[in-house]
């Protein structure tokens, strides 16, 4: 049989990793690409905030090319999903027959529901490796098969702003409040993976500095470390 090829909806943190180790995993899939929406004018990860050049570090020790959606800040959505749409025509002229397109969603139904709508638009369809797992459970099988990840922003209307920068590792995930996803799937904090069995080099990375942004989200920079 041979391996369907899809993209991955790439954020840069540990869900899109898991859904990356599980569809590896599975002969049925073969992972093309990384698809990563970027906002342009600070050249950063959308909501994630992790700088491009951490995202390329990652994309070179995951071995996989990345494909990139540009967005102008602030933009509106019809201008995300036209983007979204460009970067799929792109990657299938580049990888014919490509139609298929994977998220690490785990639970919450409107986001792919409005995910399944736009790829319907373009002839493509959704894959979601993860979805429905329990989320505790999931969270601590991360940590103990070695991936290794940190919290880059906290939603502090939902979370202490202490979590941003933390590692994600078991404490964190004792000290985590009850109501709080232990994956983060409300929104309630974003990770950046850095290191683990997927990885063919750790990323060398530095903390920066805590910056509040809009009076909610808290951002911990990290930044590729030159001295490593």
């Amino acid at each position: 049989m041979n391996a369907t090829p899809t993209l991955l909806a790439w954020s840069g943190g540990k869900d899109c990793l898991m859904a990356l180790a599980r569809l590896r995993a599975d002969p049925r899939w073969h992972v093309a690409g990384l698809l990563t929406t970027v906002n342009r004018t600070h050249a950063r990860i959308a909501m994630h905030g992790i700088r491009r050049d951490v995202l390329e570090a990652q994309a070179a020790a995951l071995g996989l090319p990345l494909l990139e959606v540009e967005l102008e800040w602030p933009g509106s959505n019809d201008a995300y999903e036209a983007a979204h749409a460009a970067a799929l025509a792109r990657a299938q002229r580049r990888w014919p027959g490509l139609c298929h397109c994977a998220f690490g969603d785990l639970f919450l139904e409107d986001v792919r529901a409005y995910r399944e709508r736009q790829l319907a638009r373009e002839g493509w369809e959704g894959v979601y490796p993860l979805w429905g797992e329990d989320t505790a459970a999931l969270a601590r099988r991360f940590v103990a098969e070695g991936h290794r990840a940190v919290l880059c922003c906290v939603d502090t209307e939902q979370l202490d702003a202490a979590f941003s920068g933390r590692a994600f590792d078991a404490a964190l995930l004792d000290a985590l409040p009850a109501g709080v996803d232990p994956c983060g799937e409300r929104g309630e904090f974003h990770t950046l993976s850095h290191a683990g069995p997927l990885f063919r080099t750790p990323l060398a990375l530095r903390r920066g500095e805590s910056v509040l942004r809009e009076g909610r989200f808290q951002y911990t920079d990290f930044l590729l470390d030159d001295a490593a």
